[in-house]
């Protein structure tokens, strides 16, 4: 058997963004604290940008706030800019930028009705509920999020055709993986009215690129103006970019490989984007239990090089073929 070698130490993360000053859209004008809605008057979907979901992933908030100071507005339909987390927002520290991306535990694996209907509680699942009434009533979600460790920037369209054609619609980034989350616990992507074949509202998810690097700001910021192209709520806005399509390629998670102990460990430094080629190869080591590769040409999702017990390590894929851009 090969070895697996130990993760690197945790690094020293180089935070080249500073925190948005968000004091400004902190009331909000929808009754939850840190959402605004903003309404053109005409008939339309309600699309809504979720910032902060992970209180030190800040490039999604850069954009919003850039989007409102500017003073974006929908053609029709209304628009929702939503900052989720503030009271982890509010603890980033650029000195330990690692530290602040929840209070008490992931807001984004709380999205079950069961959990959300339940008695348990914690400052995330208060703050869930009290944004679940909005949630109910938006047609289109894109929450934004950004990564840790060094990834190619992608789209997770969760595991519905309405999330994966809204994801091809929205063309940035030009990666899109389908997948079906992770087993402790639902994303707001995974909520049960995006997700419902019954209805129409669909979300997605956008993983810009690294937390606190310049470009992850501009990816952040095409990937919203493609959505609110595709929703029909801008046209040729001259606060958004132009539109940027790229030939999409469309990739399928086949397994999501969840840490069972907290020796796992990869066989190497994988980036995610990266293509195993041979089926059966060793990627990492999680006690006795190795983790080989499913299928040729795998895709590997989002590694995480240091995966708590009980949380998504990687996610493993299988590309579909190459998809021209639907609009």
């Amino acid at each position: 058997m090969s070895r697996a070698v130990l993760p690197p130490p945790l690094p020293q993360f180089e935070v080249r963004l500073r925190a948005p000053d968000l004091s400004a859209w902190l009331q909000g004008n929808t009754g939850v604290r840190g959402f605004t809605t903003r309404e053109s008057g005409h008939a339309g979907p309600h699309v809504a940008l979720v910032a902060l979901t992970h209180g030190n992933e800040i490039a999604g908030a850069i954009v919003l706030d850039r989007l409102l100071r500017a003073g974006l507005r929908p053609e029709r339909g209304k628009l929702t800019f939503g900052f989720a987390n503030l009271a982890a927002f509010a603890r980033f520290d650029p000195r330990q930028p690692t530290a602040s991306r929840f209070v008490d535990e992931d807001m984004n694996r709380v999205w079950d009705p069961a959990v959300l209907d339940g008695p348990r509680r914690s400052y995330e699942l208060e703050r869930a509920r009290a944004i679940r009434p909005l949630i109910d009533t938006v047609d289109v979600l894109l929450d934004l999020h950004s990564m840790l460790w060094p990834s190619d920037p992608l789209i997770l369209s969760g595991a519905s055709e309405k999330g994966r054609r809204l994801a091809c619609g929205i063309g940035v980034p030009g990666l899109v993986v389908t997948d079906s989350g992770h087993a402790n616990g639902r994303r707001i992507i995974d909520y049960p009215r995006f997700t419902d074949p019954d209805t129409v509202a669909a979300a997605n998810l956008v993983e810009a690129g690294l937390h606190w690097e310049p470009e992850t700001v501009e990816t952040t910021l095409a990937s919203v103006a493609g959505l609110l192209r595709h929703a029909g709520l801008v046209t040729n806005d001259p606060l958004l970019p132009p539109p940027s399509r790229q030939p999409l390629r469309l990739a399928e998670v086949t397994l999501a490989v969840t840490a069972l102990t907290a020796n796992f460990t990869f066989v190497q430094a994988y980036r995610g984007g990266e293509i195993v080629s041979e089926q059966n190869t060793l990627i990492a080591v999680d006690g006795t239990r190795e983790i080989r590769t499913p299928h040729d040409q795998c895709l590997l999702v989002m590694p995480s090089l240091r995966p708590s017990r009980g949380h998504t390590a990687i996610r493993l894929a299988r590309f579909a073929d190459t998809l021209s851009a639907m609009a």
